[in-house]
């Protein structure tokens, strides 16, 4: 049972890194600048998911390049405006350091104080914003009119803003003609996230604000590639959804129904989001999602613009820009932590696990005050301190079953042209030596949904990226110089030489005795030290139980050692 449960754990592993093996190259850096010049000046695409109170039914809206929705029904919409860069509006606490422009009122920077860049060639903090980004751009549309707000000048109730306590404002205002703008940014030092309030004055009726999250956020990993896989669009609505870039081609554009209580931009360890999650607020409503071009393997840039009701040109939203903190996202609600789903196509099944898992890892570093390499190891060992019941019962299970093998084959012989008779007397051999043919196998795989939540926790929490211990520069990375791994390897074929002690000499149960260490190993070079870390010290742990159980063995079968 050992070996297939090994087995299982390589077949799980070969799927979650086998693309990472076969599409190692990363994108090419003038390649990724030219596709963030190129926006979405090639793709139009219809939105037909808004709120069907805020607009008459007749009216169909499309996405143009500058991330804003416009009426096309009979009506010649303006051209979306250019790009262009007004006067920097910087907003400061301990976490991070928004900048705005006061051309359009959009978000051109955003810098977090508590994480580093890793990209190679960069160094300092954190920068999620591309240049080029259109992070909350803004429309409105009223009946037949687009107003588009991306070459207004706004002026702001501060060029620079520290804040010092929660609900520190910042307001931007704009005028032309018998329309005005009035946006409010509401935030808070503690929190990455602010609200957004809306006013637009001088116009008749009901209108949809639209609010862009264009094309990407930075790349600031030191494995573009694996950071660009990562990269989806989420929207919560009965549940949460997931849209990968990369399954989007060039210019397709995918329709996304609402209403939403969120919709984000992620990538490995960051997101960008916008919310509606305050009672009496309304809910997004449709959004829409357009493939940029595929510089390398990967798309990098996707734009997403959504829809919000804004009765009597008022609007009110929530902004979240910064890292895919557990805790932090949780105490947000409106399950905004699932915004990193753990587990692909196991999700169901391993998120709960995952969650419990994170949790306990961080409240060991915090109320032990362990650095989290000595948090792995420790969490190891007590993992395999619970399972040790669970591993003994199949163990000796496993034992009983070698035992009877003799007189198994001696039945299997006897009643081969019977099938129906073996069977019967199989069962009864079973019942005599009070064996269970299944005693092996169902401990073993209880514990699989844990096997499988750790190896999703340990590739994708933030808590982990750029934490050093001993050599370690990264536990989120490899290992530089292949200790772990290796130790990993040497590991696991030690339990497996221990655990065929007293066994029958068998050719496929030699081969599977060096074959699958050396596989395995090879196949952690590329994950995470963490992860590395955490099967080393369980495989060492484990020592001490399978040299028991193979003294039970040799004592059972009558051998001596």
């Amino acid at each position: 049972m050992d070996r297939r449960t090994l087995l299982a754990i390589g077949l799980m592993l070969i799927i979650a890194v086998l693309p990472t093996l076969l599409n190692p190259r990363r994108p090419d850096p003038q390649a990724v600048a030219d596709s963030l010049a190129t926006g979405l000046d090639s793709a139009v695409a219809s939105l037909d998911s808004v709120e069907a109170q805020a607009t008459p039914p007749e009216t169909v809206f499309v996405q143009q390049p500058a991330a804003a929705l416009q009426a096309v029904e009979g009506v010649t919409p303006p051209p979306v405006p250019a790009l262009v860069e007004g006067d920097p509006v910087v907003v400061e606490s301990p976490l991070y350091r928004f900048t705005f422009s006061t051309r359009g009122a959009r978000l051109t920077g955003a810098e977090l104080m508590e994480y580093r860049t890793f990209a190679p060639g960069d160094s300092g903090n954190a920068h999620l914003v591309p240049d080029g980004g259109r992070f909350l751009e803004y429309g409105l549309v009223v009946g037949s009119d687009t107003i588009h707000l991306a070459d207004w000048d706004f002026v702001p109730s501060a060029s620079t803003l520290t804040v010092n306590a929660p609900g520190t404002p910042l307001t931007l205002v704009a005028e032309r003609g018998v329309v005005a703008v009035e946006l409010t940014y509401t935030f808070d030092p503690d929190h990455y996230l602010f609200d957004v309030t809306g006013r637009v004055s001088g116009i008749e009726g009901s209108g949809i604000a639209v609010i862009g999250l264009s094309p990407r956020m930075r790349q600031i990993e030191a494995d573009s590639a694996d950071n660009f896989r990562s990269y989806a669009v989420v929207t919560k609505a009965g549940k949460t959804e997931r849209l990968n870039f990369r399954s989007l081609d060039p210019g397709e554009a995918r329709a996304l129904p609402g209403p939403f209580e969120w919709v984000a931009i992620k990538s490995k360890y960051f997101v960008t989001a916008v919310m509606t999650l305050d009672e009496g607020q309304p809910q997004l409503g449709g959004a829409i999602a357009i493939g940029g071009p595929k510089p390398g393997r990967h798309s990098t840039n996707t734009d997403v613009a959504m829809s919000l009701p804004a009765p009597g040109g008022g609007f009110a939203f929530s902004v979240y820009i910064g890292p895919q903190e557990y805790k932090r996202l949780s105490r947000i609600g409106h399950e905004f932590g699932d915004v990193n789903p753990y587990g692909w196509i196991l999700r169901p099944i391993i998120r709960p696990f995952a969650n419990i898992i994170v949790v306990i890892l961080l409240w060991m570093h915090e109320n032990l005050n362990l650095e989290y390499g000595w948090v792995l190891i420790l969490f190891g060992l007590a993992v395999r301190v619970v399972l040790w019941p669970l591993n003994q019962k199949a163990m000796k299970s496993g034992v009983a079953m070698q035992a009877i093998q003799p007189e198994l084959k001696a039945v299997q012989e006897r009643y081969k042209q019977d099938p129906q008779r073996m069977q019967q007397e199989v069962m009864k051999l079973y019942k005599v030596h009070q064996v269970n043919p299944l005693g092996g196998c169902w401990p073993m795989l209880i514990p699989m949904p844990v096997l499988f939540a750790l190896f999703f926790v340990f590739r994708e929490t933030i808590e982990f990226r750029g934490v050093s211990f001993l050599w370690l520069p990264d536990l989120s990375r490899p290992d530089p110089y292949y200790i772990i791994p290796i130790l990993m390897g040497l590991s696991m074929f030690g339990v497996s030489k221990i655990g065929q002690i007293g066994v029958p000499p068998n050719p496929q149960t030699k081969m599977m005795l060096y074959m699958m260490p050396a596989f395995l190993t090879f196949i952690f070079l590329r994950l995470s030290s963490g992860l590395n870390l955490y099967y080393a010290v369980s495989n060492i742990a484990s020592i001490p139980q399978q040299w028991l159980i193979a003294k039970q063995r040799l004592k059972r079968l009558g051998k001596r050692e």
